[in-house]
């Protein structure tokens, strides 16, 4: 019998109602559901640290991306695959439609599905499905970030910041800041500095395999080094860190009916017909 775990997202009106009915409907198709221990009994579902959490087969986030980052930071010790249903604006990662749950986890319970194993990065202890950000924080001034790629010099960034993201990453934050889009199965790493001083300054695209060394240069306040939005701490003058890809992967369910590029178009805006 498969276990599901449900994730409501508490700030999404609808969600707790909307969660309760598809804990009925996968109940009735004979699944096992749980979710977190404060959520659980109103919707029905067995708290979470009363089963196996590593018989969970599959998470189920309901939100937007940024429910589904938080899971996954949360959560990031279960190895179950994750699927977004959308709640508020379509997301990248949390593609499923209202109008569209219930065909969707039906395809899901009857194999119509892929799972992607989208390559994540790591620097210490923290780890990022979308991007570790350094940031200036409250310094007032641009900061100086010195980048070595394999011990290799590469440049000193003069501006607000460096994103090192994921290809996952790429239509986030890397993107607002003039970053490439990377097919998310592709395996790289793109370098989008934020707001450089000098516009010739441009994204990089790297191999996942080489280390990224960043150090923190200027004889400012620290900065704040972030993962996801979430995960922080912060670097002082001096310091660095080094950015690498993780020995874990983002488990995405891909279900067959939904498609990246449709995605793209809705959520981008994108205008282009056929002729």
């Amino acid at each position: 019998m498969p276990i599901i775990a449900l994730f409501p997202n508490e700030k999404k009106k609808q969600s707790f109602e909307l969660a309760t009915k598809i804990r009925a409907f996968l109940e009735e198709q004979g699944v096992t559901v749980v979710a977190e221990d404060e959520k659980a009994s109103s919707i029905g579902a067995i708290p979470i640290s009363e089963i196996d959490q590593t018989k969970i087969t599959f998470l189920i986030s309901m939100g937007g991306d940024g429910t589904i980052l938080r899971l996954c930071h949360r959560y990031n010790h279960l190895d179950a695959g994750v699927l977004g249903i959308n709640l508020g604006h379509l997301g990248f990662m949390a593609d499923i439609p209202e109008d569209d749950i219930y065909p969707s986890l039906t395809d899901l319970l009857n194999g119509a599905y892929t799972i992607d194993h989208r390559l994540m990065i790591e620097t210490g202890e923290v780890r990022a499905v979308n991007d570790i950000v350094m940031h200036r924080a409250h310094n007032y001034s641009l900061i100086e970030l010195a980048i070595e790629v394999d011990d290799a010099y590469v440049n000193t960034f003069t501006a607000d910041g460096i994103i090192i993201a994921t290809p996952n990453g790429s239509t986030a934050y890397s993107l607002a800041a003039g970053g490439p889009i990377l097919s998310p199965n592709l395996q790289a790493i793109v370098i989008t500095p934020i707001c450089p001083h000098t516009i010739s300054n441009r994204p990089i695209v790297l191999s996942p395999e080489r280390k990224i060394r960043v150090k923190y240069l200027s004889e400012y306040g620290p900065i704040d080094v972030r993962a996801d939005g979430l995960d922080a701490f912060p670097l002082k003058c001096g310091g660095e860190i080094v950015i690498q890809r993780s020995s874990r992967t983002f488990k995405r369910v891909n279900l067959h009916r939904h498609e990246y590029f449709a995605t793209l178009r809705t959520k981008l805006a994108w205008s282009g017909k056929l002729r």
